[in-house]
């Protein structure tokens, strides 16, 4: 069901007057910018294929934006916020403009690197207007702790979301991209102007689609063995993956017989391989 009602959502001004009651000033340390356009964060969610069965965990609602209008749309809305006069002031901005839903609110205060469970039923997507200096690990967080969530959406700055959706071969194809890779198919949704953001930005923001792997990787390595392949090989990414894998592996000889035991040539830099390939290096030395 939805219930889009064009004032429910915040504007410019609502921004400003919320963010001065509250004595909010966005921080640069917290890398916080809040959207100010409704007609973006309804964007958001019609790219994000918010269905009204879903339940939506957004990491960083700040003032609410983007939290009101995936109430509009999704079953249930779980926001986990880390500054404690947001999460304070967020449920009485839900119950204000959207009273009709705000039974079907939860707010987790909270480090979104820190949670390890949600309140409810198990999530099913994630949207979220992520900050730059922690957008990877908390999304790569999130896919980790939360098989559930199917479909993701996260608005990041522009070279974050060129790096996450980034194909072999790339020069910006790097540990966020293959690690990302490992849960999802990923690829760039949108871009997003500077001027939708309060404070405005002065870098340009993506939006990056994540849709879960019908079924997880076939590999009978696990995931951490996979992730310190592909941590050692961008450690060091101008080298050949003979060398840049000779501490993992113990020696450049031992990395050598892995990777020819996994088909890839010990010559391969990390950034011309496949998720599958990290795969297989990290089966061939077990």
């Amino acid at each position: 069901m939805s219930t889009t009602d064009p004032d429910a959502l915040l504007g410019p001004a609502d921004i400003r007057e919320l963010a001065a009651a509250l004595g909010v000033r966005p921080t640069k340390q917290r890398g916080q910018n809040f959207v100010i356009d409704a007609n973006t964060v309804r964007r958001i969610v019609r790219t994000a294929e918010v269905r009204p069965d879903d339940v939506v965990v957004e990491v960083g609602p700040g003032l609410g934006s983007l939290t009101l209008a995936l109430l509009e749309t999704a079953d249930q809305v779980v926001a986990v916020e880390i500054d404690d006069v947001l999460a304070g002031a967020l449920p009485a901005t839900v119950a204000a403009r959207l009273p009709g839903r705000a039974e079907r609110f939860r707010l987790v205060h909270s480090d979104a690197m820190r949670v390890q469970e949600l309140p409810g039923p198990p999530p099913t997507a994630l949207v979220a207007n992520l900050p730059y200096n922690v957008a990877v690990p908390v999304l790569l967080h999130m896919l980790e702790r939360f098989p559930s969530i199917e479909r993701t959406l996260v608005m990041v700055q522009a070279e974050v979301a060129d790096r996450l959706a980034a194909r072999p071969g790339s020069k910006v194809y790097g540990v966020p991209s293959v690690k990302a890779n490992w849960y999802a198919e990923v690829r760039r949704a949108g871009a997003i102007g500077r001027n939708v953001f309060w404070p405005a930005p002065n870098v340009d923001s993506g939006l990056v689609s994540l849709v879960r792997r019908g079924a997880p990787l076939a590999t009978t390595a696990s995931r951490t063995e996979v992730f310190a392949v592909v941590d050692a090989a961008f450690a060091q990414r101008r080298k050949t993956l003979r060398a840049a894998l000779a501490g993992w592996a113990g020696s450049a000889a031992a990395a050598e017989a892995a990777l020819v035991a996994a088909g890839v040539s010990p010559q391969a830099r990390g950034e011309s391989l496949t998720v599958e390939e990290f795969a297989r290096i990290a089966e061939a030395k077990q």
